[in-house]
């Protein structure tokens, strides 16, 4: 995160002026207050990225202004200033959660060091908090032995070099941010952050602020200001997973940001300058949304300066085997168990499948039957493909109940399979209400509804 407005909290007006002289050199805008007070109420309505201030004040004292701040704005970043060397206020002032201790007098050059400081661990940290999240989906290395991924490898390169908007396209599971993620460590920014949101998970209000950010009472529930994730991009990469789902309002917005490297908050009013590479996913023809008015023509423009196709996994068959045997080593070694061999009816078997669910399904197939694997060897029996099924039919347009083809039990089947079977029971048990549904699931009903186009597009339901 950026730091821009700092707020200078000091009873000695010769003090408060030269912190002010001197962080106005630096570039920053600056309000000041004469003592805690004061500093609260500054703080409540000019929403500061950090905080300077004296130790000693009439009143409440700087320490006591880092409580409170703590309790009122929590995550604000406080920095204590005095001319009075003191450990213990220090110390103290540290475990309440001052960002950092300075003495008196402070120049330019130190305020400068100080606030970079804080700007790197609070990207840093921040940036942690995604990844964490991210962390558990990034199993798949980039494993390209067929002509069409190897090409696709070779372009990422390139284009990695350059600073161009990308847009990669292609089926859903493919692998299209193993590739974005090679075009940022390739890429000049792979020191800078790497963030990505799903535009396809959030609604329209929420992607908003989860890109944009937004104020303290920008909205019910706004309790404090937040970073948007283009703010914790600055410097790096932002992928925008699925960008084909997103609303026409926030086309508009997005157009901007690409064209003029700025935005507000929601809520704000303060703009915001930011340095991102922008990388967008799609599962849809953009093209074609742009014909049928469903996508801005001049932000698929905007999008399209580098394009790349990822093709479907059934389109590249020299890559099937190394992948499954990557998967089959990666679980074995997480479950603790020895790597077992693939037989050759297994490799038969999955050179044989169609692979509707690209990479992700590959990789839910082999997971599977690492976790049920009762000897050393894979078999094609320990395989099982495909969507499951339910017993008479029905409104769903499923048929069947005993798993998989070739009727796999139902602790063969993948998780994707056993979710389309509850989202689709509370289906029907709500009439195809699908608000209803995604209420009582727990998801938006855009989640939902994008699930179920999905599905539609792959011939799992009618």
């Amino acid at each position: 995160m950026s730091i821009k407005n700092v707020l200078v909290v000091d009873d000695d007006s010769l003090s408060r002026a030269f912190l002010f002289e001197a962080l106005q050199s630096l570039g920053f805008k600056v309000t000041q207050a004469s003592g805690a007070e004061e500093a609260l109420a500054r703080a409540r309505t000019s929403a500061p990225d950090l905080v300077l201030t004296d130790l000693r004040m009439p009143g409440t004292d700087g320490v006591g202004l880092i409580e409170k701040m703590a309790q009122e704005m929590p995550g604000l970043p406080v920095v204590l200033i005095t001319a009075h060397a003191s450990i213990e206020a220090a110390v103290r002032a540290i475990r309440i959660g001052a960002a950092d201790f300075l003495m008196k007098p402070c120049t330019a050059d130190t305020l400068e060091l100080v606030i970079k400081r804080i700007e790197k661990t609070r990207r840093l940290v921040r940036e942690n908090e995604y990844l964490r999240q991210e962390v558990l989906g990034a199993s798949a290395p980039m494993i390209a032995e067929s002509p069409a991924m190897t090409e696709v490898m070779r372009s990422a390169r390139r284009i990695a070099r350059s600073k161009g908007t990308v847009l990669i396209t292609g089926e859903s599971g493919t692998g299209k941010e193993r590739v974005a993620q090679l075009i940022h460590q390739e890429s000049q920014r792979k020191d800078g952050p790497f963030i990505r949101v799903n535009c396809a998970a959030l609604s329209e209000s929420l992607l908003e602020s989860e890109l944009f950010g937004h104020e303290r009472g920008a909205f019910t529930g706004a309790h404090k200001s937040r970073e948007g994730r283009f703010e914790l991009a600055d410097g790096g990469t932002l992928l925008l997973d699925e960008i084909g789902e997103i609303s026409p309002t926030l086309q508009a917005k997005l157009l901007r940001v690409l064209e003029e490297e700025e935005f507000e908050r929601v809520g704000g009013t303060s703009t915001m300058k930011v340095d991102v590479r922008v990388i967008a996913t799609t599962n849809r023809n953009l093209s074609q949304e742009v014909a049928a008015g469903r996508f801005r023509e001049d932000l698929y423009y905007r999008l399209h300066v580098l394009p790349i196709q990822v093709h479907a996994l059934r389109d590249r068959e020299k890559d099937i085997l190394p992948l499954a045997q990557h998967f089959v080593k990666h679980y074995a070694t997480i479950n603790g168990i020895p790597v077992p061999q693939l037989s050759e009816s297994a490799q038969q078997r999955l050179l044989a499948w169609h692979w509707p669910g690209n990479v992700r399904e590959l990789e839910n197939v082999i997971q599977r039957a690492i976790v049920l694997l009762q000897d050393d060897v894979v078999t094609e029996a320990d395989l099982a493909f495909g969507p499951s099924t339910q017993s008479g039919g029905g409104p769903t347009g499923i048929a069947g109940s005993e798993g998989s083809r070739g009727g796999a039990p139902l602790a063969n089947r993948a998780l994707a399979d056993i979710e389309r079977e509850a989202i689709l029971a509370t289906l029907n048990s709500t009439g195809g209400n699908k608000t209803e549904a995604a209420r009582r699931m727990g998801v938006s009903a855009r989640t939902l509804s994008n699930k179920m186009k999905l599905w539609r597009r792959l011939g799992l339901v009618a």
